[in-house]
């Protein structure tokens, strides 16, 4: 079992922590996410096998056992499979491992930001928060509200260019794969064959969350959507 972990470092189900759920756990490091390399991520896995096969694979499919080294000599190593170069750099890894000791502080201001979106969404028509489960610690890398489109006058996009010209930076998150033209072209795929999420699609709205957002600044994005809401409300 593979999972895709990329927004989920910090977060947890059912008291585990997410890289312990699967067989192999990815992460990102990219700048936006909780903790940067500046680019790259790492895998998490508790099979030393896996392990072995995926330090390989990063390292142009060459191994560098030292028991090897220590029969045939300092300078030997062998290709045994095909890989890529996916290592980061020492100073990528320092930069990283420096953000470890302050991703839990982080991702509890990341929640402390959501409680209160929560809050004030709650009292806002046609603004739908998404529900978190009780056995969930989110770890909020993104927060994104639902539109209730039946209660505006307005398209997600009319909404969205509304709260990018008061200064907020909002954006979608994601367009569904299936739209995009390498699928679309390869596999038949487009609009249609995804209802359900071309549907959420079309009203989700990605508003801004990081650790250092302050009090100000979560008041001006609720104060600004609700304002947004009230001049397109049906």
């Amino acid at each position: 079992l593979v999972a895709d972990a990329c927004h989920a470092l910090g977060g947890s189900y059912k008291g585990r922590p997410v890289g312990s759920l699967a067989d192999l756990s990815i992460f990102s490091f990219h700048p936006v996410k909780h903790i940067t390399t500046g680019e790259g991520g790492m895998i998490t896995t508790d099979d030393p096998e896996l392990a072995q096969r995926m330090r390989v694979f990063r390292n142009h499919g060459i191994t560098t056992d030292h028991r090897q080294r220590e029969q045939q000599g300092s300078w030997f190593y062998e290709m045994v499979d095909l890989g890529y170069n996916y290592r980061l750099t020492d100073f990528q890894c320092v930069f990283g491992m420096s953000q470890l000791r302050k991703l839990p502080g982080w991702v509890a201001r990341r929640q402390e930001i959501a409680r209160r979106y929560d809050a004030a969404f709650a009292e806002i028509p046609a603004v739908e928060p998404l529900v978190v489960r009780e056995d969930v610690s989110h770890a909020y890398h993104l927060y994104v509200i639902r539109l209730d489109l039946m209660q505006l006058r307005a398209t997600r996009a009319e909404v969205f260019a509304a709260l990018r010209a008061e200064g907020i930076g909002v954006n979608v998150h994601y367009i569904p794969v299936h739209l995009h033209p390498f699928y679309r072209e390869r596999f038949a795929t487009g609009p249609g064959l995804c209802p359900v999420a071309e549907a959420a699609y079309e009203r989700i709205v990605t508003l801004p969350i990081f650790p250092h957002m302050s009090d100000d600044d979560m008041d001006d994005v609720i104060t600004t959507l609700r304002k947004v809401v009230e001049v397109y409300q049906q």
